[in-house]
């Protein structure tokens, strides 16, 4: 038979078990999380902001601590209540906290379901869902219809591009340039010179980039970087002048004189120079004379094969004048030429009497007055 003890042990140790059981479960489910949207589709790079309550059920006031786990490292959230961060709420009974998750997902995310879970620990857990609805990036596309274009020193480079924003949300984009020293670029989106650019997500813009080579630049491909930059998002693009130079010669003399004196009849060689005053190269530079009637020009050499940008070349020009030429100033244009360019020189040519005629028209002078004085002397007293 058992004792009065044992009876009154096996009467109520189940009952306090019980009741014991029943406090523990009544002080864990005093407090639950809850919102209203446990689950959403967003795309990527969205900013939620969730409001979650607190709720007390129980009868005494509880306090917990607020944790979030489970979310993905690269995505960034916070949680405020009151205007502070969060850390542990105490909730009186019957009464409510509202706290404030804040989640911001990445541009660049895969599309599908993700899950995790907001914690009151020791009393409750709030999962919460949020399914991509596409897959995300970050990028952003700067193209352009021609990225090469050819021209002279002196020629400007239109190029046409496109900027798209390939990310979720809009982007104001800062353009810039490195390009070679003395290269002048600019952006002109919407036909505007502008040094940045709004584009919404998923749209584009055309942008109009002129680049104006220096002054006198040499012959060459030069590549030209262009960039559009965010915060969160760039792309470069690389456009390419290729210069084909300028050309440009000059006809002269070693002294840059260009008067000389003849005498009728007789040739007179003049040193020349030719120089290649443009940035290309020349060949075959022909040399050539418009003479007065009568007069000659011939050359040595009468055809330059090739001439460096910058480089000179020495030609000697032989002139004769016409014999009858009567004294004066007589001008000989002179030519040198290529297919792309020319450049003249009007020299004056001062004509002059030979000598021997100078002597005849003396004698004929004297011949003359000692005529006159014989026959003055022969018939003057008739």
């Amino acid at each position: 038979m058992l004792s009065c003890k044992q009876s009154l042990t096996r009467i109520f140790l189940p009952f306090l078990l019980l009741t014991l059981a029943g406090f523990s479960t009544t002080t864990a489910q005093s407090l639950r999380l809850y919102t209203p949207y446990p689950e959403i589709v967003v795309p990527p790079g969205e900013k939620i902001d969730y409001t979650i309550d607190l709720i007390n059920d129980g009868g005494s006031v509880a306090t917990a601590e607020i944790a979030v786990e489970g979310i993905p490292d690269t995505w960034t959230y916070s949680l405020r209540s009151g205007g502070w961060s969060a850390r542990r709420i105490s909730v009186l009974p019957k009464e409510k906290k509202t706290v404030n998750l804040k989640v911001e997902l990445p541009y660049d995310i895969d599309k599908g379901s993700y899950t995790f879970r907001v914690l009151a620990k020791n009393y409750t857990v709030l999962p919460i869902t949020i399914e991509v609805s596409e897959k995300g990036t970050v990028k952003t596309e700067f193209t352009a219809d021609q990225s090469n274009m050819q021209g002279h020193a002196t020629s400007d480079f239109n190029f046409r591009t496109k900027l798209e924003n390939q990310t979720g949300e809009k982007q104001l984009y800062a353009l810039s340039s490195h390009a070679p020293r003395g290269w002048t670029v600019v952006f002109k989106p919407n036909y505007q010179q502008a040094t940045s650019v709004e584009i919404e997500p998923g749209q584009s813009k055309d942008i109009t980039i002129e680049i104006k080579p220096p002054y006198n630049v040499k012959a060459g491909k030069y590549t030209i970087p262009v960039m559009a930059t965010t915060g969160s998002s760039s792309a470069q693009l690389e456009l390419e002048a290729d210069i084909s130079g300028t050309y440009g010669i000059e006809l002269t003399t070693p002294e840059g004189r260009l008067s000389e004196k003849i005498t009728a009849g007789r040739r007179k060689k003049i040193d020349l120079v030719v120089r290649n005053s443009g940035s290309t190269d020349l060949s075959s530079v022909r040399m050539s004379a418009n003479n007065p009637r009568g007069w000659e020009a011939t050359f040595s050499p009468d055809t330059i094969p090739f001439i460096a940008a910058g480089e000179t070349a020495q030609v000697k020009a032989e002139i004769k004048a016409y014999g009858k030429a009567i004294p004066g100033d007589y001008v000989v244009n002179l030519t040198a030429q290529t297919p792309e360019v020319k450049s003249d020189a009007s020299f004056r040519m001062s004509v002059r009497t030979p000598l021997l005629w100078g002597w005849l028209g003396i004698l004929i002078i004297f011949g003359a007055i000692g005529t006159v004085y014989w026959l003055f002397r022969k018939y003057g007293r008739r």
